[in-house]
């Protein structure tokens, strides 16, 4: 039995070794830069996951720079921390949808507080024309 649990230790350790291996081949052949890369063992989630959720969002052929993944990684489990300590806050010893809700309502409202400063700055845009427009006219009639 142990013959069998060191043959499966073995393997497992083959498998990793071959899929760091594989990684670094793909990142040398992209171009990626090595320079920087944080230890994977020290970062909150899985390198592949961050990435592949990455690589969803950006343009096909896009290089992404391995500190660029190592920040990102470290960013969300940062931002994981952050939002379970304000459940952790509440008294109960349960953590449910509306203490997730409201943990996260602050993050969610940024994309809301982002579009009503572009709406803010096209108004105040349009107010300067108006005042420029103003001016002119001003001038013209008043011209010596």
């Amino acid at each position: 039995m142990t013959d069998s649990k060191n043959q499966t230790e073995e393997m497992a350790k083959e498998i990793v070794e071959g899929e760091l291996k594989a990684e670094e081949q793909a990142a040398e052949a992209s171009g990626e830069e090595d320079e920087g890369i944080v230890d994977e063992s020290k970062l909150p989630f899985p390198r592949a996951t961050i990435v592949n959720m990455m690589r969803k969002h950006l343009s096909q052929g896009k290089q992404i720079k391995g500190q660029v993944k190592d920040e990102m990684n470290i960013w969300l489990g940062k931002m994981v921390e952050r939002i379970a300590k304000k459940m952790d806050a509440y008294p109960y010893t349960y953590v449910d949808y509306s203490m997730f809700k409201e943990a996260v309502e602050t993050y969610e409202k940024v994309q809301d507080i982002e579009l009503e400063k572009e709406r803010i700055i096209k108004y105040l845009e349009k107010i300067k024309a108006d005042c420029d427009s103003l001016a002119r006219e001003v001038d013209r009639k008043f011209e010596l």
